[in-house]
């Protein structure tokens, strides 16, 4: 029988068959046994009211098959849609809420273990703001700046406050069609309400709908959440790192910050780097801590710190069964419950810090940005105190790859024409000549559905191969760094000779990780 490959990452793969050997069962085997449903797969399952679930079946179902209230295929297909993108939206946005809370925390004084970091950047926000900041102190400046974000989520009328960053063309575009959003709580509500039993029937005018709540996310929660994260932490610059499961050590205490939000691992970075923190890990027996990241978490510190990834959504079980991370604290967005049950078969402690989110079975430690400092050295020692706990059980893994990370829109500017003439030119001339046939953003989770990390992989050979340089955030940026593909010598290697040649001029990698999946952001500003 011919063995099926579940990952395209080979130190994945071989985790998954050291756990299938020991009869550990993970995403991908539960992927395998529970089968997607059919009817719910293409959209044809309705469940937003008490009448249903109406499954819209058939020979000729999109003619034919209507709902006990009449709702045809088409109409149960674009609420769905429509209802994934609310979701979606809602993510990404609340994360961004909480990073204006904390940006205005920390200009009114109040979240003393910040302080702002790129001045610079946040005087260009403010310039897109259209708030004064010359001659200003930055914690005004910041004060205002949060507060004008925090229109976008309450301003009944108008539009966000990025829509101008859009071009000209495009912002035209948006107005004749409607669906310029107008604060970002209001498209969400608004899509969760249209969605429901007896609303909005038309399945265009859903998707219209759609388009603007999925405006709100690109062009309010992510860019708000970026702007705001660079303004505390840094506006990100080139940075050499590695990748995979072998930046694991086994004679240090190995903790991992996996999840969306920064706030928290940016302290974590500082304090594993404590002195009475490493004299506490030796009095244990280990000769050191060693901080990962799994997931976009490990984007936000890998491209600010150098701290090495792990990977992305499907190895974050994978990660617990090489035996040696002894604690992987989470906070929201992509963390799978099943952590916890894995857990308990190795010595791992898994630990929840958002208020927003728990998980059975895991210890809690709420995150609050005004004791960050002192909510990080409680991570720390908890991971530090387990290290005695280690178990020799498990699939250690030593390969891992180097890795350049932290393009931001910032940097790609400058790399172009330096400090006083940055400018997107070069790469735009490299189109306009056909040297580089376009760029192309590679985004979104793996799946365990389908070989892992397999689709982004297969994209980013073929489209460096065809001369297309890619812009990669997430899963799609661990995908490629975990697979050895985030260097400059890929371009050599694989890159078109347009792509190539372009890439060598600049010293560049074909390939640009630009961050975390709210950085998708970064990729809409690059024209």
């Amino acid at each position: 029988m011919e063995k099926v490959v579940k990952s395209a990452n080979k130190e994945a793969e071989q985790i998954i068959e050291w756990g299938e050997l020991h009869k550990i069962e993970t995403c991908f085997d539960r992927a395998e046994r529970l089968k997607p449903c059919p009817i719910g797969e293409t959209g044809a399952c309705c469940k937003v009211c008490h009448m249903g679930p109406c499954r819209l079946v058939g020979k000729n179902a999109e003619e034919e098959a209507r709902g006990v209230c009449g709702a045809t295929l088409p109409t149960v297909a674009a609420r769905n849609l429509v209802r994934m993108i609310a979701a979606g939206t809602a993510a990404h946005s609340d994360h961004a809420r909480d990073m204006v809370l904390t940006l205005l925390a920390v200009a009114n004084g109040e979240a003393k273990d910040f302080k702002i970091k790129d001045v610079k950047k946040l005087y260009r926000v403010a310039g897109h703001l259209n708030i004064e900041f010359e001659g200003r102190q930055a914690n005004d400046v910041a004060k205002d700046v949060a507060l004008r974000f925090l229109d976008d989520y309450s301003r009944q009328r108008g539009e966000i406050n990025y829509t101008t960053r859009a071009p000209l063309k495009t912002q035209e575009r948006w107005r004749k069609w409607g669906i310029v959003p107008r604060n970002i709580d209001r498209e969400i509500a608004e899509a969760m309400h249209r969605t429901s039993i007896g609303v909005d029937h038309d399945p265009d005018h859903l998707l219209t709908h759609g388009l603007r709540t999925a405006l709100a996310d690109g062009w309010g929660g992510c860019m708000i959440s970026s702007d705001i994260t660079d303004i505390l932490f840094g506006t990100p610059t080139p940075i050499k790192a590695e990748a995979s499961f072998g930046i694991f050590k086994e004679d240090e205490v190995n903790l991992i910050v996996h999840g969306h939000e920064p706030t928290l691992a940016e302290i974590i970075v500082d304090v594993v780097s404590e002195p009475d923190m490493i004299a506490y890990a030796k009095s244990k027996g280990a000769k050191g801590i060693n901080l990962g990241g799994m997931c976009c978490t490990a984007n936000e510190v890998l491209m600010r710190h150098g701290i090495p990834t792990a990977g992305g959504f499907t190895n974050q079980e994978l990660g617990i069964m090489t035996g040696l991370v002894d604690a992987l604290t989470v906070d929201v967005q992509c963390i799978m419950p099943a952590i916890a049950e894995i857990s308990k078969k190795f010595h791992t402690k898994i630990i929840t810090t958002s208020e927003k989110a728990k998980i059975p079975g895991a210890m809690h430690i709420e995150y609050d940005e005004h004791r960050a400092r002192e909510v990080a050295r409680e991570v720390v020692k908890t991971a530090i105190d387990n290290f005695p706990n280690r178990k020799k059980e498990g699939s250690h893994i030593t390969e891992k790859f180097p890795v350049i990370a932290g393009f931001s829109h910032e940097y790609i500017e400058y790399m172009q024409g330096g400090r006083w003439r940055g400018s997107f030119r070069p790469l735009n001339d490299a189109i306009i000549a056909g040297r580089i046939r376009g760029v192309v953003g590679l985004a979104g989770c793996d799946n365990p559905r389908v070989p892992s990390t397999g689709l982004h992989r297969f994209l980013a050979v073929e489209l460096i191969k065809n001369d297309v340089l890619i812009v990669s955030t997430g899963c799609g940026s661990a995908a490629c760094g975990t697979a050895g593909f985030l260097t400059p010598e890929m371009a050599l290697e694989n890159a078109g000779p347009g792509l190539r040649e372009v890439c060598e001029a600049i010293g560049i990698p074909p390939i640009l990780h630009l961050g975390a999946c709210v950085d998708n952001s970064r990729i809409l500003t690059m024209r």
